[in-house]
């Protein structure tokens, strides 16, 4: 016979800080080596060898052996979603030199969130929809008594996409799954930690942010999670999105 659940296994998995710095890197979606890992997390490749194994026993990361390399990354969609309801209740982690606090402006500015935007970019984006009534349900905006937190169950924001909607990201060859019983959802969204609004997650921001990239309308930055929009996205954003950037 089996008891109830023993949620603190999974809590010791996050309780400790480089652990999460190792998370957080691969909060990219991208698969990562051993050595890249123990870099982002500032430790030896032996300490992030120990670390790594309990994050894949615990089932969060998965591992793939090349030769003499291993290379990771989050076991799962499930797992990114996870880490992003955490951020929203994590505080800020104070910039202690000049390389943290340009790393840091840089995640504000674009970034991704496991497989799609986050920080300002995501949050204009998501914003212009809104606005534009291709996607309804919410205004973007997070409210502070905690109605619209994705990990409080029923308090959802119940955000759609408009038939407008599919049809205006069509046009720029975006094409987003309805979805089905066990499949992801079109729409759901994340509450920015940067930007204290709502960015698009689910299927609909993978979508969007699969399409950036292939379009050489943004790409990534050596930091792994940072976005820079390129000339080409800045005048999609302006032209189709109305937003504003500078790059």
């Amino acid at each position: 016979m089996s008891g109830d659940v023993d949620l603190a296994q999974v809590g010791e998995l996050f309780a400790d800080p480089t652990r999460c710095r190792i998370l957080l890197s691969l909060l990219s979606g991208r698969e990562l080596a051993a050595g890249v890992l123990a870099d982002e997390a500032g430790i030896s490749r032996s300490t992030a060898s120990a670390h790594l194994r309990r994050l894949v026993d615990g089932g969060l990361l998965t591992a793939r052996a090349d030769g003499r390399h291993r290379w990771y990354r989050l076991a799962g969609p499930g797992v990114g979603e996870l880490i992003e309801r955490l951020v929203a209740f994590a505080p800020a982690e104070a910039a202690r030199s000049l390389k943290a606090s340009t790393r840091a402006s840089r995640l504000r500015i674009a970034r991704t969130c496991y497989d799609h935007f986050a920080g300002r970019l995501g949050v204009e984006i998501m914003g212009a929809l809104i606005e534009g009534g291709f996607l309804d349900g919410g205004d973007g905006a997070f409210h502070g008594d905690g109605a619209d937190r994705p990990a409080s169950a029923g308090h959802d924001v119940d955000y759609r996409l408009t038939e407008q909607g599919r049809e205006f990201l069509a046009r720029l060859d975006i094409h987003v799954p309805d979805g089905g019983r066990r499949g992801r959802p079109a729409v759901r969204y994340c509450i920015d930690w940067t930007e204290t609004r709502h960015h698009l997650a689910g299927a609909g921001g993978r979508a969007i942010c699969d399409r950036f990239f292939a379009a050489g309308w943004a790409e990534r930055l050596p930091t792994y999670r940072a976005v820079r929009v390129t000339p080409a996205g800045v005048r999609v954003l302006e032209q189709r999105f109305g937003i504003g950037w500078s790059f």
